[in-house]
Order: C-alpha cells, then sequence, then structure tokens
C-alpha cells in the first residue's frame, strides 16, 4: 500500500526502513532532511528482505529513481530480526568459553541451562586491578574446541574482570579465529561495566544472533544490488544510534530494541521537541518512552528483552501487546478482552482471501457457536519448521495448510490451542481474529480493507458473548467496536501512566503492580470516573504526548484529553521510525578507569591495555587522551563523518592518612557524536 509524493529532481537522497510487526515502511529523504516520499509494505517475517525489497522498489518507481539510484547516498533500517529472535528463543549454536568463572558465578549467568550454547571453562581471569589470577591454558582450550568445533557456528569469550585486563580474552579470541575462521565476539567488547556473569550472558547472547543478522544484511545488500544502490548500509542500535552494517555483523545484540529506539529518534526529529513523552502504537504492540533535552531515558539496568537481562545499553521502553493487530477476545465473564497476543485482522485477511466473507456468515448460522469461532489459523509459506517440534505441535501443524481454516475446527482443546499460539510464537503459522483494526472499519475511522469482514467478526463475538451472558438481545457491531476502542484506550493510558511514574524513584510499580490504590488512582485518571467522594485528584502530565504509528489517530486524541495533556501527532506519524532511522547519529561511548593496586600506584584501564602512573594527575590526563582517542576511532569506525567530542570526568575521592583528598577511582567518560558519512 504505497504512498508517495509527486515525481521529484535526485540530488543527495536517503532512504530510512523500518521492519514492523505488521508493516515495512520507507521514506526517501532529500539533502534538506524533507521528506519526499515514504511508502509500506506488508513485512514478511520469513524473509525481511522481501517486504523490505517491496518498499524500496515503491518508492523508486513512484519517485522516477529508477536510473538515478546513485543519488541515493545511505539507506539505513531499524530491524525487529534481533529482538524477535530473543523474544521467539530461536537462535543459532554457540559455544562460550568462560575465564575465571567459579560455579556461583556460573549459575548467575543463567548459562549453564543452555543459554550459552555449548560452555567450555578455563582457568585464568583477572582480579579487579587487572592483575592475572591466574595463568591461561591455551592447549586446554585446543582440546576443547576440537571436539565442539563442527556443531557450532559462533563463539562467546568472557573473563572474570576482562574491563580491567583484556589480555585472556583477546587471546582467546585469536586462537579460535586462527584455528576456526569462525565468529568470536569478547564480552569487554561490548560493556565495560562490572558484572561478569551478566557480561557473559550478553557476550553469548551476541554470538546467538550473529549468523541471523549476517543472513539479515547479505539479504539487504542483495536487494540494495538489485536497484544499482551502492550507498553505505547502517542499522539502528537500540539507543538509537547508527552502526555501519558490517560492524553490526560484529555486534548484533546491539540492535534489540532497534524499533522502539527508532520511534524516539523519529519523534525528535519531526516535532523538534525537547521534552516529551513518546507513545509508539504499532500493528503488535505500544511503546512508551521518556525523551528529555532531545535525549532518551536509557534503561539504567541494560535492555531486558525476552528474560535476558543484558548490559546493552538500549532506550528505556516500557511496551504492552497492545496494538492494531491484537486479539479481541471473550473472557468467562464474557467481557471483551484486548491483547496480548498479535493476529491478523479480519479485514485484512479477508482482503487477501474473499472467500471468507461466505465462511464468516456460514458461522454465524450456527446456533451453538465455539470459543474463538471467529478466528482463522494458516500455514506461512516462506518459514517452515527449523527444530524438532513436541508431539503435540506436530500434530496440530499437520493439520494446517495455506488457506484459511476456523481455529477452532483445528483446535478442539486448550493444549491444541496453547499448540498453535506456540506455532505462531515460531512465525510458522498466522492467526487471525478481530482486532482494533476491525474496528476501526466498522467505525469508519480506517477504509483500508474489508469492512464486511470486521463486521461479520463483530457479529460472532456478539452472538458469543449473548451465549456466555444469556442475554436476550445481541450488541451491534457498532456497540462491539466502541467497546474494543474504550478498552484500547483504558490500555494506552495505562501504559503511558506506568512509563511516567516509574521515572520517579520510589513510584515504580513492584513486580505485583501499583496495588490496589494505586490500580483506583490509574482508573480514575484514564476512565473519568470519580476517585473518592472525600478526596480530589486533579493529576495532569507535564509533557505532552507525542503519539506515533499508523494507529494512534483512532485512540490518542481521547487518551490525551482524560490524561489532560497536549497530543502532538507530527506529520508523517504513520512512517516515524523509517524517519528515525535515517536521522539518528552515530554516537560512541568509552569508559576509561583509573584506580590504584597499592598506594600511590594508578592503573588506567582501557579495553585493550592497562598503564601505570605514579600521580593521580598524569593518570587522569593520560585516562581523558586515550578516552578521547578511543571514542574518536569507534564513532568513525561505525560509520560517523567529523565526530565531536565531550569528555565528563567522574572522580571519587577520599581521607587516606594525611591526604584529605586522595584519588579513589576516577571514571572518565568519552563520546563522540556524528552525522553517518554518506556516498
Amino acid at each position: 500500500m504505497p504512498t508517495t509524493n509527486s515525481k521529484t529532481q535526485p540530488g543527495s537522497l536517503t532512504i530510512g526502513i523500518d521492519t514492523g510487526g505488521t508493516f515495512t515502511d520507507a521514506v526517501l529523504m532529500n539533502q534538506e532532511s524533507q521528506i519526499i516520499a515514504k511508502a509500506k509494505a506488508l513485512t514478511t517475517h520469513g524473509d525481511l528482505s522481501i517486504g523490505i525489497g517491496e518498499a524500496i522498489a515503491t518508492i523508486i518507481t513512484n519517485c522516477d529513481l529508477a536510473q538515478k539510484t546513485d543519488a541515493i547516498q545511505l539507506v539505513s533500517v531499524s530491524t525487529t530480526l534481533a529482538t524477535n529472535a530473543v523474544v521467539e528463543n530461536r537462535f543459532s549454536p554457540i559455544a562460550t568459553v568462560l575465564i575465571g568463572f567459579g560455579d556461583a558465578m556460573v549459575e548467575r549467568s543463567r548459562l549453564d541451562g543452555g543459554r550459552g550454547g555449548q560452555l567450555i571453562r578455563l582457568q585464568g581471569g583477572h582480579d579487579a586491578t587487572g592483575e592475572p589470577l591466574a595463568a591461561l591454558d591455551l592447549s586446554a582450550l585446543a582440546r576443547h574446541i576440537e571436539a565442539i568445533d563442527a556443531s557450532v557456528e559462533a563463539y562467546a569469550v568472557a573473563a572474570t574482570f576482562s574491563v580491567r585486563n583484556s589480555s585472556h580474552e583477546l587471546a582467546v579470541k585469536a586462537w579460535i579465529r586462527e584455528h576456526t575462521g569462525k565468529t568470536v565476539t569478547c564480552a569487554h567488547e561490548l560493556s565495560s561495566r562490572l558484572d561478569a556473569p551478566r557480561r557473559a550472558l550478553t557476550v553469548a547472547l551476541n554470538a546467538r544472533l550473529t549468523p541471523q543478522i549476517r543472513q539479515l544484511v547479505i539479504a539487504l545488500k542483495t536487494v540494495l544490488a538489485r536497484h544499482s544502490i551502492t550507498a553505505p548500509l547502517m542499522l539502528v542500535k537500540g539507543d538509537g544510534s547508527l552502526i555501519r552494517a558490517e560492524m553490526a555483523l560484529e555486534y548484533p545484540i546491539e540492535t534489540v530494541l532497534s524499533g522502539p529506539a527508532a520511534s524516539v529518534v523519529g519523534a525528535t526529529f519531526l516535532t523538534g521537541l525537547s521534552d516529551f513523552i513518546v507513545s509508539d502504537m504499532g500493528g503488535t504492540t505500544t511503546d512508551v518512552a521518556l525523551v528529555t533535552n532531545q535525549r532518551p531515558r536509557i534503561s539504567p539496568d541494560g535492555a531486558l528483552i525476552g528474560g535476558w537481562r543484558t548490559l546493552v545499553e538500549a532506550v528505556d521502553v516500557h511496551t504492552m501487546g497492545l496494538g492494531g493487530d491484537s486479539e479481541v477476545r471473550l473472557d468467562r465473564q464474557g467481557e471483551l478482552m484486548v491483547g496480548p497476543r498479535k493476529t491478523m485482522s479480519l479485514s485484512l485477511l479477508a482482503s487477501r482471501f474473499p472467500e471468507l466473507l461466505d465462511l464468516l456468515k456460514q458461522r454465524l448460522n450456527h446456533e451453538a457457536l465455539p470459543d474463538r469461532s471467529g478466528q482463522f489459523v494458516f500455514l506461512n509459506h516462506e518459514r517452515a519448521p527449523t527444530s524438532r517440534l513436541g508431539s503435540i505441535d506436530q500434530r496440530v501443524y499437520g493439520l494446517l495448510n495455506l488457506k484459511p481454516q476456523f481455529l477452532a475446527d483445528i483446535a478442539t482443546g486448550k493444549a491444541a490451542v496453547e499448540a498453535l499460539w506456540r506455532l505462531a510464537d515460531a512465525g510458522l503459522v498466522t492467526i487471525a481474529a478481530f482486532t482494533p483494526s476491525d474496528a476501526s472499519h466498522i467505525l469508519r475511522r480506517q477504509v483500508s480493507w474489508n469492512r464486511d469482514a470486521a463486521v461479520l467478526g463483530a457479529q460472532l463475538l456478539a452472538q458469543e458473548q449473548k451465549n456466555i451472558k444469556a442475554r436476550r438481545t445481541l450488541m451491534s457491531p457498532e456497540e462491539i467496536a466502541e467497546q474494543t476502542v474504550e478498552k484500547v484506550i483504558h490500555g494506552s493510558a495505562r501504559i503511558l501512566m506506568e512509563t511516567v511514574l516509574a521515572a520517579d524513584p520510589g513510584i515504580e510499580p513492584q513486580s505485583g503492580g501499583f496495588g490496589p490504590l494505586g490500580d483506583a488512582l490509574l482508573k480514575t485518571i484514564y476512565s473519568g470516573q470519580r476517585f473518592s467522594q472525600l478526596l480530589n485528584t486533579p493529576l495532569s502530565f507535564n509533557h505532552p504526548i507525542v503519539a506515533i504509528g499508523a494507529p494512534v489517530s483512532a485512540y490518542y486524541s481521547t487518551i490525551a484529553e482524560r490524561l489532560k495533556t497536549t497530543l502532538v501527532i507530527p506529520e508523517h506519524a504513520e512512517v516515524c521510525n523509517a524517519v528515525g532511522a535515517v536521522a539518528g547519529m552515530v554516537h560512541k561511548t568509552i569508559r576509561v578507569v583509573v584506580n590504584q593496586s597499592a598506594f600511590k600506584q594508578f592503573k588506567v584501564h582501557t579495553r585493550s591495555e592497562v598503564q601505570s602512573f605514579e600521580s593521580d594527575e598524569q593518570a587522569i590526563a593520560f585516562a581523558k587522551d586515550r578516552a578521547g582517542q578511543l571514542a574518536l576511532e569507534a564513532a568513525i569506525e561505525s560509520g560517523a563523518a567529523d565526530p565531536d567530542l565531550t569528555i565528563e570526568v567522574i572522580e571519587q575521592r577520599a581521607q587516606h592518612a594525611d591526604q584529605p583528598d586522595y584519588l579513589a577511582e576516577a571514571t572518565i567518560i568519552a563520546t563522540a557524536r556524528g552525522r553517518p558519512r554518506i556516498g
């Protein structure tokens, strides 16, 4: 479903692409950073390059660029591949080498449960001052590698205190590369923060994603070559910055949460605001983040993806399984529920399979309707099982074909329904159901697909509800649609409130939620009900809400009104993430630590060396110089052109003997930022 402007003259052009849960969006921008074209294509989860290729082809065709693609100077992509692979537990086989790890550290890393693939444990590692704990035995490494190399695709290496001395990690990396030729990543390359178990978990996850990102980059370059586009290719990292595709092959973990990060960058670019709350509603989820001084709030504990608490720096995103394609069904009491499962809308499905209308009409004539009576399921032709399925999953999978079938005819029990959802989560099948997008079609707020299918789906829900509640009358399709919209408004307002409250120390909800009082307060705010006869609760947001994503126009004016704040829906909101993919900056941060192994023996620890000095002034001066140099080199390697440099020094001083201002430790933080190189 293309959306473009008229023909444009070539100049210095850039393309931004976002692969969302439902759509792949693309924008074409000129050298004045104006959006001169945009396009949408359905996301092809089995091979993301297909949807990306369609979106690029639409822009090139509609802008008459077929013979002028040399004008395209940069292509940047926000991808869901890494995040989805983690959430869906789709990994490549790897081995993780742990150096100097005791049993307790291995247990805390959670790698002994298979997340790190095959584990190799070696003597070695360093202490907090960078001194070796034991000699590194490369002969033991050789014996382990010889036994397992044929069964793994990549390696991860983690040693204790490698951020203070990386020599053991680098030695193991060099040996593995020389003798196997396979990809190897070291933990100190991904994070300079202490916490060896979490560094090990992070680098293991990185290794497991490396082959998949390689396939994506190869596919993307094939698509670009097909259109004679020779521009540099970049990917969006989880903190919103950009990285060359070649570097993303080494560090794919940095692309997790790429989509939400791109939404923040895009919202900042499109609005010019400094302080706001961005809410990105897509087909699958709603992602909410805070922006202060045009910078997104970064998760203080590292990115949490699919139960993995990593050390990856990423945007602090609060996510709810609520989007335009969320499943709408009934609970046991007959009340409408929206989400958290992602489905295909009936209106979209019927636009691809018109025969579904007759099937829905026939189902409406049944007196006794089964649960999920208006839902369909079918195989995804672009993906096949990559591992052995369980017995129930295999049996259910064998009943499916490429044409949609009623879900209730395939899954006749709870176990079979759960098997279908597992197959859907693995990307093997698609489940279609009544969704908020269908509700928007009924209310004529959206006209993209088949409204008749949406009406029939609502009628089936109304009939199911009547049977459960033993009502005499049916709700109309419009009433079902209005209730669905209200559920979306409530859920969206709640995640906005939770995001705002979580940013205040001491107010963040615990794992069990806000508790009865907090829940009552939230319900009062987003539903307009009165909290108490004796208490007035005039709460409002201090910052505007920037709402982006295709579905937001149907919901967010009401949400902003109830939350008593300003709403901004920028032009091009429906492709905001694609804008963010190409509007971002390259930035790299390097941390260098200064500490002491003995009194007045100051050590400077970088990721690759340890230097000693007799005074803190000398040590800090060297650390600032080296941190700045490394940050600039890293930014340029990542694809920056003429990066700017800022350096911050954080000192911890204390009383020691006769010295009242003795340096205990210092952290030098150097950040280099610049626009990506083009051409």
